[in-house]
């Protein structure tokens, strides 16, 4: 059974053909011939669909859209109507409807709609259902997280190290990618003269960076394909994940403030805060700098790696946009060979 559907309009006819239509496609169909008698059918089956003729006699298909949103809000619903009368049908998608059909309609293209709409009310209850589940999965390996490295002792690095070869890993990324941008942000961090104690907080707070991810789901951390507009909300989530996760504990609350902002940018457009230039703490802007050098000189999947003369090249023609231009200028006099001595790997 594809779903349940509730075919409300006063012309006999009418109904029977959408009727015949739906039903042939495995779909379960309620008829009703005033408003009155869909209230009734809502009421006793759980509906994922509904087709409402506007003009009914007694209450309108209006009035029967309303009860139903009040009644079972993720119910779907298609009016019918007359091509003279589209204003009303447009109307109508203030009050919740998701799309119209007009009359003389082509059942072709009536099951078509039907079959599109409930697709996307599908995809939309699941992501609904995710976003409801996440607070709690987080929460749940948050203090899992929590619980193994409130126990971390003199071999923590090693944990650590562990750890997030293990969620590079799951992103499939190539070599100990956080392992590099830890040793370069290091490496930056001392050419600005920040003090010894203050690198090994950043050195955490870059091998930590990505530690948000695990509250991602697989099937958008991992997706092949473009992330559309409600997968990149859940994945900027990440950064406050990772905050979150990082900020119970005392150990790391300078290293969560690089996890939190690692994204911003030094013109304000990035995530999560928008913060903008120097309200950026330092510790993210050096590690946007070395994120760019690694993840430029690594291979991907759609690329090979790139030359270390075309990070230059990136880093100057976003100075002052993405990156801090003071710290730019240190990063463009630093050797390539101390990069490369720093990570271990040749640029």
């Amino acid at each position: 059974m594809k779903g349940n559907i509730l075919i409300a309009d006063d012309e006999d006819m009418i109904r029977e053909l959408i009727n015949i239509t739906l039903s042939k496609e495995g779909f379960t169909c309620f008829q009703a011939a005033s408003a009155e008698e869909g209230l009734e059918i809502i009421n006793k089956h759980k509906l994922d669909l509904a087709l409402l003729d506007i003009m009914m006699p007694g209450r309108s298909g209006i009035d029967l859209l309303k009860d139903i949103k009040e009644a079972t809000p993720d119910t779907t619903v298609l009016m019918i109507t007359a091509m003279n009368d589209m204003d009303t049908a447009l109307s109508c998608i203030h009050f919740g409807a998701e799309d119209y059909i007009t009359k003389p309609f082509n059942l072709d293209r009536v099951l078509l709609t039907v079959k599109n709409t409930l697709e996307k009310r599908r995809l939309v209850l699941e992501n609904k259902e995710y976003q409801a589940n996440l607070e709690q999965k987080v929460a749940e390996q948050t203090e899992v997280i929590r619980t193994v490295m409130g126990e971390i002792n003199l071999a923590y690095e090693h944990t650590l190290v562990a750890l997030i070869r293990a969620l590079d890993a799951r992103e499939k990324e190539v070599g100990s990618h956080s392992e590099r941008v830890m040793s370069y942000a290091k490496l930056l961090a001392q050419a600005a003269g920040i003090s010894e104690e203050d690198r090994i907080i950043i050195g955490k707070g870059a091998l930590l960076h990505d530690i948000g991810k695990i509250g991602v789901s697989d099937n958008i951390l991992l997706k092949p394909a473009k992330l559309d507009d409600s997968e990149w909300e859940i994945m900027r989530q990440h950064p406050s994940i990772g905050f979150d996760i990082l900020s119970g504990i005392r150990y790391f609350s300078g290293a969560a403030e690089l996890v939190l902002n690692h994204h911003e940018r030094w013109d304000g457009n990035g995530y999560p805060g928008k913060l903008m230039e120097e309200a950026i703490p330092i510790s993210a802007r050096i590690f946007a700098l070395v994120d760019t050098l690694d993840a430029m000189t690594s291979d991907r999947p759609y690329r090979k790696a790139l030359t270390f003369d075309a990070v230059l090249d990136e880093v100057t023609r976003c100075r002052g946009k993405q990156f801090d231009p003071r710290l730019v200028d240190l990063f463009l006099s630093i050797p390539k060979q101390e990069w490369e001595n720093a990570a271990g790997k040749k640029l």
